[in-house]
């Protein structure tokens, strides 16, 4: 990946000159089944101009309770886009079709401006999905929900957007095709950093005609870069070679939580282990991450009580192991599950 970085032809992103990022661009919207990708250098950002060339001001978004948009992206929507948030509990999976509909606020298509909505209330502009869900443990929406939300957005005349940071691993996870998850999105943002391993970089997956939309708020976002071809060298890299080894991440995560489980039951449920996370409930995460970082264990949390363990691409087995020896010692010492 270095060495392509290195020997990337380059040019000025800025004015679409640098073929190394026209390169990236075009081989990802052609592996994702859709028109056109731009390059942008977070999934923060990615995230934040995909809704917003599909949300106007004064308009929202309906997004997962627990969403990554909602709650890791500093209300960015609402402080530099002017788009307000409303949130579902299960969006991507438990919550009724029905209740989800009831939540949209815009008129079907082909009916009339007020029609099926009521004075005063603001317009939904798109329904925004994760996946896979960070908060629920790197769960994987199955490409059959993804299917009927889309219908429902098209119904409703209203944009889809995958916050798809992880779309590669739900891809692995699920045997299927990453076009075939993609295909009922209007937009998408994918990470090429995380367990591709590439060093920085997201991309907006739209159709052509919302490209323009998207490149204008790159810029706004102080997004748009230079020679960047060093950069998209190294995504296109991992796009070509590094997807199929996310596999190898979902089986130390499997390996991780069985240990886990063994060495403190009820704190950590194997079966809800689906790609590269582990999540694992304890009495105060701030003392747990304190005590596996001075063994020399880096690990995060998503709340109080909850660890989340992520594998990834600079984690081999030893490594792995190694953390599960050092989390199964701490755990062990947890007061018991009530």
């Amino acid at each position: 990946m270095r060495q392509a970085m290195v020997t990337a032809p380059v040019g000025d992103d800025h004015y679409g000159e640098d073929p190394s990022v026209r390169a990236l661009e075009e081989y990802a919207a052609d592996l994702l089944g859709h028109e056109a990708a731009v390059f942008v250098p977070s999934g923060t950002m990615g995230n934040f101009v995909a809704l917003r060339a599909s949300a106007t001001v004064g308009t929202e978004i309906i997004a997962d309770a627990e969403a990554h948009v909602v709650t890791y992206e500093m209300g960015g929507l609402a402080a530099l886009g002017g788009v307000q948030t409303r949130t579902l509990p299960g969006l991507a999976d438990t919550a009724d079709l029905a209740e989800i509909a009831r939540a949209i606020r815009a008129p079907a298509r082909g009916a009339s401006a007020s029609a099926s909505r009521t004075y005063g209330m603001v317009r939904t502009a798109a329904l925004a999905v994760e996946n896979t869900h960070a908060r629920g443990g790197g769960r994987v929406v199955p490409p059959a929900r993804l299917d009927q939300l889309g219908e429902l957005a098209a119904r409703t005349g209203i944009a889809l957007h995958c916050d798809g940071a992880r779309l590669w691993n739900a891809a692995v996870a699920g045997s299927v095709e990453p076009r075939r998850l993609a295909a009922p999105f209007t937009t998408l943002s994918v990470c090429l950093s995380k367990g591709l391993g590439a060093p920085v970089g997201s991309l907006v997956i739209c159709p052509a005609g919302l490209a323009d939309d998207v490149r204008e708020w790159r810029r706004r976002l102080g997004g748009a870069m230079r020679q960047a071809g060093v950069l998209a060298a190294a995504g296109l890299y991992a796009l070509r070679h590094h997807v199929p080894r996310l596999a190898d991440d979902h089986r130390r995560a499997a390996e991780l939580a069985a240990v886990l489980a063994d060495a403190a039951p009820g704190r950590v449920d194997p079966a809800r282990v689906e790609t590269n996370m582990v999540l694992v409930e304890v009495g105060d995460t701030a003392r747990t991450i304190g005590q596996a970082a001075e063994a020399g264990v880096l690990i995060g949390a998503t709340g109080p009580t909850t660890l989340r363990l992520v594998t990834h691409l600079d984690l081999d087995d030893t490594a792995v192991h190694r953390a599960g020896s050092v989390l199964a010692t701490l755990l062990r010492a947890e007061p018991p599950v009530s």
